[in-house]
């Protein structure tokens, strides 16, 4: 019988109300697991948030201090899904308290800041999951085999794009994601950062880059309340976009491969067009996220003219057998969560890692200030 872990989520806004729904869901589609986890404790710093969650989902305590989490006794586990500037100080404090975490991507501002969640992590001897949801998609998974078992040829080029409307809106409010001190780095640490995740997971390491960034909407309208997901806001007083809304950027593997990775966050007509396309010298594979569940794929052996095929993934890609019976039964968003609650989860239980770790979040870290590096320089940086 699977033993029963005390589980608390740390923010609750659009994010921790996922991780929630992810905790509950683990037995449904994992009934294997060996920890099962039971809503413990919610801390959010927005009044009545906390309470609030606690009703709907049953968590046995709520508080608006996240300090109280990390004395509980009754929590071994926690996830932090709290605003990018809170995640070193968080997550540096529930590894010490000997808390195992899941933390949401970019794990704090800089690498440095990655850096100290990972060593405190190490040091208590804990386990350290992070949000980099996209690299469970079954379909991803499969397209790492196929790149890996040398179907395509040796990796030529690829690219990677996350294009998304959430910030398209000029009203948007300027909330802690478009300040420098709280929200980092803008579209590098919200999206950027799974897309350096995907590249070094599906090719292997990043050993150079060059990149170029902007900001295309300048001004935002404080907001007048407390904001959840990308509120908008009118009629406060303006204040200036501090941090990126695109960027572009050349990369160089250690395999000799080379790649493009692209983010914005005000693409007006885009919404979560997340995908990659890898190329080969005998073919290549292609994936859209909104189309979660297919691949594109050629392959074969006459080069030109070769046609792409749709392969609708099944139950022996990835974790795609836990949700579904057959192929072309469509997964979605919320189940990825769920593969990356379960991972964390048998993590704790075996005592070995699977899944993203915050050695994943250091190397995304790297990339991403890498890219800024380039940007202030206007040359090529190397990583390896």
């Amino acid at each position: 019988m699977a033993s029963t872990l005390g589980v608390a989520v740390v923010g609750f806004g659009w994010m921790g109300r996922v991780h929630t729904q992810a905790y509950a869901r683990v037995p449904h589609h994992f009934p294997e697991v060996g920890a099962r986890p039971q809503l413990i404790s919610v801390a959010e710093a927005v009044p009545g948030r906390a309470e609030e969650a606690a009703a709907q989902f049953g968590f046995a305590s709520a508080t608006r201090d996240w300090r109280e989490v990390a004395r509980d006794p009754r929590v071994q586990a926690v996830s932090i899904t709290a605003p990018n500037f809170l995640h070193r100080e968080i997550g540096v404090a529930m590894a010490e308290a000997g808390k195992h975490i899941w933390i949401e991507k970019p794990v704090g501002l800089t690498t440095d800041d990655a850096r100290a969640v990972a060593d405190a992590v190490a040091a208590a001897g804990v386990q350290g999951a992070v949000g980099f949801n996209y690299r469970n998609a079954p379909a991803v998974e499969a397209a790492r085999e196929l790149i890996a078992s040398g179907e395509l040829g040796t990796v030529t080029h690829a690219r990677v794009r996350l294009f998304s409307d959430y910030a398209a809106h000029p009203d948007g409010a300027l909330t802690w994601r478009y300040e420098r001190a709280r929200g980092g780095s803008g579209v590098l640490g919200d999206l950027a950062s799974h897309g350096a995740d995907l590249a070094r997971f599906l090719l292997g390491d990043i050993a150079a880059l060059t990149a170029d960034t902007a900001v295309f909407v300048p001004e935002r309208a404080r907001p007048t309340g407390a904001t959840a997901g990308h509120t908008l806001a009118t009629g406060g007083e303006l204040g200036p976009v501090e941090n990126e809304d695109y960027v572009n950027c050349l990369l160089r593997f250690a395999s000799g491969a080379r790649g493009v990775l692209e983010a914005s966050r005000i693409s007006v007509g885009e919404q979560n067009n997340y995908g990659f396309e890898v190329h080969g010298t005998k073919g290549a594979v292609f994936w859209d996220f909104r189309r979660m569940n297919e691949l594109g794929v050629s392959r074969g052996t006459t080069y030109q003219d070769q046609p792409v095929s749709t392969v609708h993934v099944g139950p022996g890609a990835g974790e795609y057998g836990a949700f579904q019976p057959g192929a072309a039964t469509s997964m979605g968003y919320d189940d990825l969560k769920v593969i990356e609650a379960y991972r964390f989860l048998r993590s704790i239980a075996e005592g070995t890692p699977y899944g993203a770790t915050l050695d994943d979040a250091v190397h995304s870290a790297a990339v991403l200030d890498a890219m800024t590096a380039s940007v202030d320089s206007g040359a090529w940086v190397n990583l390896v």
